[in-house]
C-alpha cells in the first residue's frame, strides 16, 4: 500500500468533554448542570453512576496534558462547563471557574498544543433549565453573554471554537425521545429548542466577529450517512426522511438558511413549529469558518408504517459492531464527506469526533492491546484520505476520545478512549492506540 500523507498543516487532535472528564462537580464554586441533577436521580444512569469525580482532570490536567505531549497531539479539542463558569447560567461569573480554563489553555499553548473550545457540550445550569431550558428565549441571550466573556477571556489563547457540539441530541433526545435530560418528551418542545439552540449559535458567531477575535469559529453536528434497507420507493422515501432529520434539520438553517422543506411540513402537521421571525434565518445562516462533524456509524432505514411520525425501522446489515453495538462502516464518512462537498459548497470540515468502543483490558504486563481500534481508526483514517483526495476540503481529524470517561447514560461501563483510566487510582496508562496514533501524527498519515 502507498503512503497515505495529508496536507501540510493538517490538524491531528483528540477531543473530550467537560462533564465525561473534568469532575469537581461542586468545586470552587461551580453551579449545578442538568447533568448533574439527572446522574443524581437513581436508575438513569447505567450502575447508577455520576460524573462526580469522572477522570479528575480538573485536579489532573497537568499529568493529562503530559500524556498528550508524550503521544504528540497537535490539537486538543476540550468543552467549557458553563455553570463552572456562570453557577446560576448568568449574573456575575465564577472567577475561579475560569482560573482552571485559563490554566489548561496555558499549558496547552505552552506544550504546543492548540486549544479548541467547544462552549457548549450538553451541561446547561440547572438555574436555566428551571426556567424552561432551550424552549425558553431568554436562554440565547444567557448564552450569549457567557460567550462573550469566555471569547474575552480566552479568545487571545484559542484559535479554534466550537459553539455547540451536537445539537441535534440536546433538542431531540433531551427534549423528545426523553433519553437526556430534561428527559422531556414532546415533539413541539424539541423543535422549539432546536431553533433556540441554533439562534443561540448564530448570535454567538456574530458576537465573536464584532469582538474581533483572531481565530475560527464553527458548530459541531452529529452526522451520520442514510442508506435505504432496499431499493423499494417505500425504503428510499424512508431514508430521504430519515436523512433530512438526522443531518439537514441542522445543516440546512446553519449552511443554506432554511429548514428541509418536506420535513417541516410533515412536522408542521402533528406539532407546534416555532415562530420564525423574519431575521432568524439570517442570524442562524451567519456564515462560520468550519463545520465539524463528529461521526461514528451508519444508517440503514426501511419503511415502516408503524413507527410514525417519521415512519421507520432501523435495518441491522450484519457488519461488525463495537461495544456500544454500532455498526462498523468506514466507508460511511466518506460517503458523508464527498455529500457534504458537494451540498454545501465545499465548505471547509473539521471531524471533531470519531472513534470507538471496546472491551479494553489491562494484561499482565500492565499494557491495553486494544487492536480492534487501531483497527478502525485505521480504516476510517483511510477514508477520510481517500475524501481528501477526492475534492472533500478536511483540515482535522479529532480522535474521541483522549481518554476513557463518563459515557453518559451509559456510565463507565464503554472505554473510548486512547489511554486507559483506572477509575479506582485515576491511574492513566497509554493504550496500544495511543502509540500507534502517535505513528500517524509523526507520519502525518498511514
Amino acid at each position: 500500500m502507498s503512503n497515505m500523507v495529508f496536507p501540510e498543516n493538517f490538524i491531528w487532535g483528540t477531543a473530550t468533554s467537560a462533564y465525561q472528564i473534568e469532575g469537581a462537580y461542586n468545586e470552587d464554586g461551580k453551579g449545578e448542570s442538568i447533568w448533574d441533577r439527572y446522574t443524581h436521580t437513581p436508575g438513569m444512569i447505567w450502575g447508577n453512576n455520576t460524573g462526580d469525580v469522572a477522570c479528575d482532570h480538573y485536579h489532573l490536567y497537568e499529568e493529562d496534558i503530559k500524556i498528550m505531549k508524550e503521544i504528540g497531539i497537535k490539537s486538543y479539542r476540550f468543552s467549557i462547563s458553563w455553570p463552572r463558569i456562570f453557577p446560576d447560567g448568568r449574573g456575575e461569573p465564577n472567577k475561579k471557574g475560569m482560573d482552571f480554563y485559563r490554566n489548561l489553555v496555558t499549558l496547552l499553548v505552552k506544550n504546543k498544543i492548540i486549544p479548541a473550545a467547544t462552549l457548549y457540550h450538553w451541561d446547561l445550569p440547572q438555574k436555566l433549565q428551571d426556567i424552561g431550558g432551550w424552549t425558553n428565549p431568554e436562554v440565547v441571550d444567557h448564552f450569549v453573554q457567557y460567550a462573550r466573556y469566555v471569547f474575552k477571556e480566552l479568545g487571545d489563547k484559542v484559535p479554534i471554537w466550537i459553539t455547540f457540539n451536537e445539537p441535534w441530541v440536546s433538542s431531540f433526545i433531551g427534549y423528545w425521545y426523553g433519553g437526556h435530560p430534561p428527559a422531556v418528551t414532546d415533539l413541539s418542545f424539541a423543535l422549539q429548542a432546536a431553533h433556540n439552540i441554533m439562534l443561540a449559535h448564530g448570535k454567538t458567531v456574530r458576537a465573536y466577529r464584532e469582538m474581533g477575535m483572531n481565530g475560527e469559529i464553527g458548530i459541531s453536528l452529529n452526522l451520520n450517512p442514510v442508506y435505504p434497507a432496499s431499493e423499494s420507493e417505500a425504503d428510499l422515501l424512508a431514508a430521504k426522511r430519515y436523512s433530512e432529520f438526522q443531518n439537514n434539520w441542522f445543516l440546512d438553517p446553519i449552511l443554506k438558511g432554511k429548514y428541509p422543506e418536506q420535513l417541516h411540513k410533515l412536522f408542521s402537521n402533528i406539532a407546534k413549529v416555532p415562530d420564525i421571525i423574519s431575521s432568524d434565518m439570517d442570524v442562524i445562516h451567519t456564515p462560520i469558518d468550519f463545520l465539524g462533524i463528529n461521526n461514528y456509524s451508519f444508517n440503514s432505514v426501511a419503511y415502516d408504517a408503524d413507527k410514525p411520525p417519521l415512519q421507520v425501522a432501523f435495518a441491522d446489515t450484519g457488519k461488525n459492531k463495537t461495544d456500544t453495538g454500532w455498526e462498523i462502516y468506514p466507508e460511511g464518512i466518506y460517503d458523508l464527506l464527498l455529500y457534504l462537498q458537494r451540498e454545501y459548497d465545499g465548505i471547509k470540515i473539521m471531524i471533531t469526533e470519531n472513534g470507538a468502543a471496546f472491551k479494553d483490558d489491562i494484561d499482565k504486563d500492565g499494557k491495553v492491546n486494544d487492536d480492534e481500534r487501531i483497527s478502525y481508526l485505521n480504516n476510517h483514517i483511510s477514508e477520510v484520505f481517500r475524501a481528501v483526495k477526492d475534492g472533500a476540503h478536511v483540515a482535522g481529524y479529532y480522535v474521541w476520545s483522549f481518554m476513557d470517561n463518563f459515557e453518559w447514560r451509559l456510565g463507565y461501563s464503554k472505554r473510548f478512549g486512547l489511554v486507559y483510566i483506572d477509575y479506582e487510582t485515576q491511574k492513566r496508562i497509554i493504550k496500544k492506540s495511543g502509540f500507534w496514533y502517535k505513528k500517524v501524527i509523526e507520519r502525518n498519515g498511514l
